[in-house]
């Protein structure tokens, strides 16, 4: 198939994308080419030549002829015509766009099918375990290449993903599990182990009646044994898979506690691993965050704020001192007010830089869906003043920043110093 340079591409191109499924948004490798947004996001992708199937490439006639009228109007305009401000603003606000919607689409694709492929582990543990263990080991492994391939990452706020809650937490704990260990410095093997072990944490929960599969504070002391019982449950179903002896000590601890309060043992934080005090905090953390019952759950900030302030013993001080320089004082999905009075929400966390996320900003002149983030290391007059829960905002506000009842988290490349002011709004 020939290749062709990617500046040379238009809607009917029938293109093969050789990269792999977590470096692209779109459904499949290959695919025709609709719409010129399709172009914009493969430009995005850092490609400077696609390969391309003639024989299914299909152009339209009146398509055809705009471009060929449209490359001639570019070739008559003069070679040194001034090029006009107001114009190259709106292209370069267009590119910037372009590029953020790329990127969360990607990230909502690789979590997407992040859950999916959790899906297909339970699936296939009921006839074949260990075959369901390579396959949660290929999973974490694809993650661990995505992370290592764009050098430091920050944590990004999803939109509203559609999927099975189980599969959902499991995404959640995995991502920030990694992210967490690898902000502590977890060589490779003991970030595999951790990545397996936050995927399956839960798995045990597969063998209990539905009544009891999610804890509430209404349990009877029998319920709420047999709800503990899927910690033992998931370490059996861990040995069938072949787990290592890391993920399956994470996995039998991932509910236990510094200070001896968990459960099932109720073991002291000097005999809990590493992996077991990231999981057992970002397993927490979610569970507050994202609880059964949505009139529970607290916002992102309060969260971490509950955390360090009602649950400190409980945590291993390292690990919780890393988590919270890692999400910042306001996670991605926080609603804060700026030094300004606007409000706005975080969607991105660079762990460099904590304390300037990258904001939504209520902006009415703006359509939500043309609203550029605001990086906030880029204007030093502007800050967080404080953060919000959804019923303190005004109304338009509201209705604008759209808060979800669900936080997801992803990981995306952490924005650099010298490509910081692009594409940001006032």
């Amino acid at each position: 198939m020939p290749l062709i340079p990617v500046s040379d591409l238009r809607v009917g191109h029938f293109v093969l994308l050789d990269l792999g499924w977590m470096a692209h948004p779109f459904p499949r490798n290959h695919f025709r080419i609709t719409s010129p947004r399709q172009i914009d996001t493969i430009r995005g992708l850092g490609l400077s030549r696609v390969r391309i199937d003639p024989a299914r490439s299909e152009f339209d006639e009146v398509q055809t002829t705009e471009t060929t009228a449209a490359s001639s109007s570019s070739v008559a305009a003069p070679a040194d015509a001034a090029p006009d401000p107001a114009t190259e603003a709106a292209r370069a606000r267009a590119r910037a766009l372009a590029d953020q919607r790329r990127t969360l689409a990607l990230c909502e694709r690789q979590y997407a099918e992040g859950t999916r492929r959790y899906r297909a582990v339970l699936d296939t543990l009921e006839h074949d375990p260990l075959a369901a263990g390579e396959q949660a080991r290929n999973g974490i492994d694809a993650i661990l290449t995505a992370m290592d391939t764009q050098g430091e990452s920050a944590i990004r706020l999803l939109g509203d993903v559609q999927g099975e809650r189980g599969a959902q937490h499991a995404m959640n704990v995995t991502v920030l599990s990694l992210l967490l260990g690898r902000a502590m410095g977890l060589d490779a093997a003991a970030l595999q182990s951790l990545g397996v072990a936050a995927f399956l944490h839960d798995v045990g929960k597969t063998r209990l009646p539905d009544i009891v599969r999610f804890k509430d504070e209404a349990f009877t002391p029998a319920q709420l044994k047999a709800y503990e019982e899927h910690v033992a449950h998931g370490v059996a179903l861990g040995r069938a898979m072949g787990l290592d002896a890391t993920a399956l000590l994470a996995i039998a601890q991932h509910h236990e506690a510094a200070d001896g309060s968990g459960f099932p043992r109720g073991c002291a934080g000097s005999e809990m691993g590493t992996a077991s005090h990231i999981l057992a905090l970002v397993n927490r953390y979610d569970g507050l965050c994202n609880p059964p019952n949505p009139v529970r759950a607290l916002t992102p900030h309060e969260a971490l704020a509950h955390l360090f302030a009602m649950q400190k013993a409980r945590f291993d001080p390292p690990t919780l001192s890393a988590f919270i320089r890692m999400l910042g004082v306001y996670p991605p999905g926080s609603i804060v007010q700026l030094s300004d009075g606007r409000y706005a929400q975080v969607h991105t966390v660079n762990a460099a830089r904590p304390l300037k996320p990258r904001v939504l900003v209520h902006d009415p002149r703006v359509p939500r869906s043309e609203a550029l983030l605001l990086d906030l290391q880029t204007t030093p007059d502007l800050s967080i003043q404080r953060s919000l829960r959804a019923d303190q905002l005004p109304r338009a506000a509201l209705d604008y920043l759209e808060p979800r009842p669900r936080y997801y988290y992803f990981f995306e490349r952490a924005l650099r110093a010298d490509d910081a002011t692009r594409g940001d709004g006032p």
